[in-house]
């Protein structure tokens, strides 16, 4: 599956960087989309090799690495586009293709055939998947913090160049050097300083700080007037940048060897439906507010419904933990 997903990438963007069609090229997104199943396969092969109690750091890991990716990407891809549109697809296609070679020649199977199921219809479809974390045993509604977490997330992401342009007349020099700043935050929160918070707080209690932290940085981001004052909170934000990894590695643990890369697709399943959801809600949002003053409170308005998203799922987390954990399998 991590092969198969790798290798759709890589077509997809050698598609992108030769054609001059719209609807081929929304074909190859489309492609890349139904093989992008590489960050969810990449979790479960984590959760495969990794002992239940090391999960939290282990997910970390990857999200460093994507953090990583989010502060050189955009600049390296500045750089080569600058000299030529094409260039930066035609190089992304060659690290995709040579991932997978890596993939292929050297990374071992992580999931031993004792512990493998057979894929039915009934588990291979998103409403199946959603059924099986419902049945994991502690878990309930640990699956609406998780939504309600995504979709604050992805609605801050998609609105925030928007709302900068917007409230401070940011333009791409600014946002990349904001976003240049958020990766480095993502990194070490998640990179270099998980593993301890895991083993001061634990899971529960991490992500519990991680949804106050994030309710608070995502109201203040939408009271914000000055740019000094968006960077502060972007670094204020750091704890947000665990919740996720402690809410993956809790669900993980109520999940059986053989049914981790269910699990982690589920979870990948209702992050991509909050990315579909969120910015239909954010964008509509600012085009209400995009006429007023740009001093106006109400311009921070897709934040403010960040930070009561969060909020939501703050409170629904909290009433889950003291109902007991989640059991291990």
């Amino acid at each position: 599956m991590l092969l198969l997903s790798i290798f759709g990438l890589g077509f997809s963007y050698i598609v992108i960087a030769v054609t001059n069609s719209l609807p081929l090229l929304l074909l190859a997104r489309a492609v890349s989309g139904a093989t992008g199943a590489s960050f969810s396969v990449a979790n479960a092969y984590v959760a495969d090799i990794t002992p239940a109690e090391k999960r939290g750091k282990s997910f970390g890991a990857v999200g460093a690495a994507f953090g990583l990716g989010f502060i050189f990407g955009p600049m390296i891809g500045g750089l080569l586009g600058a000299q030529d549109m094409r260039l930066p697809f035609w190089v992304a296609a060659g690290l995709s293709l040579t991932n997978w070679l890596y993939g292929f020649f050297v990374l071992p199977e992580s999931l031993a055939k004792e512990n493998r199921t057979r894929v039915t219809a009934a588990r291979a479809n998103p409403f199946g998947a959603f059924s099986h974390l419902g049945q994991l045993h502690g878990v309930g509604t640990l699956i609406v913090v998780f939504a309600f977490t995504m979709l604050a997330q992805s609605m801050l992401q998609s609105t925030w160049v928007l709302y900068t342009e917007l409230r401070f007349g940011w333009g791409p020099k600014d946002n990349g050097i904001a976003l240049f700043v958020v990766g480095i935050t993502a990194v070490i929160a998640q990179g270099l300083l998980l593993g301890r918070l895991l083993k001061r707080f634990g899971e529960v209690r991490l992500a519990i700080l991680g949804m106050c932290d994030a309710t608070l940085v995502y109201t203040a981001y939408g009271l914000a007037t000055t740019t000094w004052l968006m960077y502060t909170l972007i670094i204020a934000n750091l704890l947000s940048f665990t919740i996720v990894p402690a809410l993956q590695s809790l669900i993980s643990r109520a999940a059986s060897a053989g049914d981790q890369g269910l699990t982690q697709g589920s979870l990948n399943a209702i992050s991509s439906i909050m990315m579909v959801i969120a910015p239909l809600i954010g964008t509509a949002l600012l085009a209400r507010v995009g006429h007023l003053p740009h001093g106006d409170w109400r311009i921070g308005i897709t934040f403010f419904l960040c930070g009561f998203i969060q909020l939501a799922a703050l409170v629904v987390a909290v009433k889950h933990f003291r109902r007991g954990p989640v059991q291990a399998v």
